[in-house]
């Protein structure tokens, strides 16, 4: 185990007030990119190329790549987010504002299944589940808050379709922040962290593998600090008689990352149109619960890229493991769905 003792400096270990206070990781687009990704969008149609099929050379972007090289950068080496606004909504039907936003990701990085089913462009959307009793939902089928956790990739990006009507405000964190703070209190619960610590894959499993699998919290690799956590699914684990029993420090360990993600967090309210995209490795992201419109063409609707990126390849081997999952997920590709009515009855399946 190659724990970190000391508090670790760089640009992710970002402070809320700082975030505030500089914008910089905010992008406008300009009418110059608006242009080149109405001609990239285009190009696709002529081309009859769609999502999962478009790749970086099938939507040119001459200058705005150039600005998304920039980006990419500073999710893998910088604060670890990106906030890319000014996509208007009213200009594009979901399936064209869907295949912008899968053309930006592709000069990001290569986008990867999210689920079993094999789906690329992940719909965030209530379908009223509740995924505290069912085991096959996932927090972005509800309306309820969602605890800080993040994602099975080095960088997910969420596009905003429609918002909610009240609430439904994004939270994110630095989990190198957590950590310093951690190391510099309670040392003795940081060291925990980088122990073995068991995650449920909620039936997602790959033919072969068990039904939830091993990872650290906390990895120190190659002078990086790599975090992988969701408590909801170690708790769920639980549920398997194999698994070791969590013991009190560990559910104080638990405790005090959860306390520190609410006093470190910062927060941000989606609007149509806005990109965010985020470093998994050095960031967690929540979610507060939220009331929707009645109307189905209202609802909040957010779609949701998987990312790897070139700039991130060098991970530790414990986070290979789950990304086995995301192989066999892979094999088959799923275009995206747009049809709520659709969306709906595949997830019933």
């Amino acid at each position: 185990m190659n724990m970190l003792s000391e508090p670790l400096l760089c640009p992710a270990a970002w402070q809320a007030a700082g975030l505030q206070a500089r914008q910089d990781w905010t992008y406008r687009l300009t009418e110059a990119d608006m242009a080149e990704l109405d001609a990239a969008l285009a190009a696709t149609k002529r081309e009859g190329v769609g999502v999962p099929a478009i790749r970086k050379e099938h939507f040119p972007l001459p200058r705005l790549g150039d600005t998304l090289l920039g980006l990419r950068q500073e999710l893998e080496q910088g604060r670890g987010i990106v906030l890319v606004r000014g996509l208007s909504m009213d200009r594009y039907s979901k399936q064209d504002a869907g295949t912008i936003f899968w053309g930006i990701g592709a000069h990001l990085g290569r986008a990867v299944a999210q689920n079993a089913y094999g789906d690329v462009l992940g719909h965030v959307r209530d379908l009223g589940k509740d995924w505290t009793k069912d085991m096959s939902a996932r927090g972005y089928q509800t309306t309820m808050h969602q605890p800080f956790h993040n994602d099975s990739c080095d960088v997910v990006g969420l596009l905003c379709l429609r918002a909610a009507r009240e609430g439904g405000l994004s939270s994110i964190v630095s989990s190198v922040s957590i950590h310093n703070a951690m190391v510099a209190t309670r040392p003795d619960l940081a060291r925990l962290f980088y122990e073995r610590w068991y995650v449920d894959r909620r039936g997602e499993q790959a033919e072969g593998d068990t039904p939830y699998y091993i990872t650290s919290v906390f990895n120190y690799h190659n002078g990086r600090l790599f975090n992988r956590f969701n408590r909801m699914y170690i708790e769920s684990a639980q549920r398997f008689p194999e698994v070791p029993r969590l013991t009190s420090l560990q559910k104080e360990a638990l405790d005090q990352f959860d306390a520190l993600c609410m006093r470190l967090r910062y927060d941000m309210d989606f609007q149509p149109g806005d990109m965010q995209f985020l470093n998994n490795y050095v960031m967690l992201h929540s979610r507060t619960d939220y009331k929707d419109y009645p109307e189905s063409d209202r609802k909040r609707h957010l779609l949701r890229l998987w990312l790897f990126t070139p700039g991130l390849a060098d991970i530790p081997e414990v986070l290979r493991m789950r990304y086995r999952d995301m192989d066999a997920w892979q094999s088959n590709p799923r275009p995206p769905i747009y049809k709520f009515e659709d969306v709906m009855s595949v997830s019933e399946h």
